[in-house]
């Protein structure tokens, strides 16, 4: 996918030392943009800044610290970032998926909840300021078409109940949706400069999909599909790319692949459970209280 020249903007792609997000920050730093690679292992962060700059020496890159379950690495980051100047493009792409048992992040949430919406959550929040600063600034969030199957939001967004890993994930990407849209609603409505943008990557084949974390019959059947249908990291970011950069996308929007799991990326219809005005009005405040965080130049 073709970017347009980005010299003088700078992005923060979160996850950005494999898969989507890898993809991504090469992309966005041949084009010009400075990056910020917000890694929650540096060493991997490292290696991925180093294979960036190979194909492209002249490449800006800076590798940092984020682990999204843990609210108090969140700040850290965002202090840092802040620092930096204004921000053009915030690309909420971390994510985990199929984690094979209840787990919790450090701040007790479940942890695809926490890491892919709560985490992202917070972060968006504290770096809304320097996104302000910029001239035409966008945060993506990252969804999934799992999100299409997720079934009304759990009222304890992943701590109660039987657990079940794929519901798990679809919940919490249900959650990102929601997020990305309440957003850009709150957004107009406080008149901001900063636009929010949903997109997904169909059916990609990073590590999210490749890795077998549980003996059971949808790892099988990942497993399986996967090489059949998927397609590669560079191809599935092209989605949250176009979401990042293409100045004809309004607010609001969801972009993902044509024909729902591979193809160009295109303005798609989000699932009805995400358009629910409601659930996004819930999900915001309960966000708000879980990290302690608020918007405060968005207007509720």
């Amino acid at each position: 996918m073709l970017l347009p020249d980005l010299t003088g903007r700078r992005a923060v792609v979160t996850g950005a030392n494999a898969g989507l997000g890898l993809a991504s920050a090469r992309a966005l730093a041949h084009a010009g943009a400075e990056v910020v690679l917000a890694v929650r292992d540096v060493t991997k962060g490292e290696l991925a800044a180093a294979k960036i700059k190979s194909a492209y020496p002249g490449a800006w890159l800076r590798v940092s610290e984020l682990d999204l379950a843990d609210l108090s690495s969140v700040r850290r980051f965002a202090r840092s970032c802040a620092e930096e100047g204004p921000l053009d493009i915030l690309m909420n792409n971390a994510g985990l998926m199929r984690v094979p048992t209840r787990q919790l992040t450090t701040d007790g949430f479940e942890m695809h909840m926490g890491v892919n919406h709560l985490g992202h959550f917070a972060l968006t929040a504290q770096l809304l300021p320097a996104l302000t600063q910029a001239q035409s600034p966008r945060v993506v969030s990252l969804s999934s078409v799992a999100h299409r199957i997720a079934g009304p939001l759990d009222p304890g967004l992943g701590l109660g109940g039987r657990y079940n890993a794929m519901t798990a994930y679809a919940q919490s990407k249900l959650a990102c949706a929601l997020f990305g849209f309440e957003l850009d609603r709150r957004l107009r409505q406080a008149g901001s400069t900063v636009t929010s943008v949903v997109a997904h990557p169909g059916l990609s084949a990073t590590e999210l999909f490749t890795r077998q974390q549980q003996p059971g019959l949808t790892d099988r059947l990942v497993g399986l599909v996967t090489p059949i249908v998927a397609t590669r990291p560079a191809t599935g970011a092209e989605a949250q790319l176009r979401a990042a950069v293409d100045p004809s996308l309004r607010g609001g929007e969801l972009i993902g692949p044509r024909f729902l799991v591979r193809g160009r990326p295109v303005r798609e219809p989000p699932g009805l459970n995400a358009r629910d005005p409601r659930s996004a009005g819930w999900l915001w405040e309960q966000s708000e209280q879980l990290t302690d965080q608020s918007f405060a130049v968005v207007a509720g």
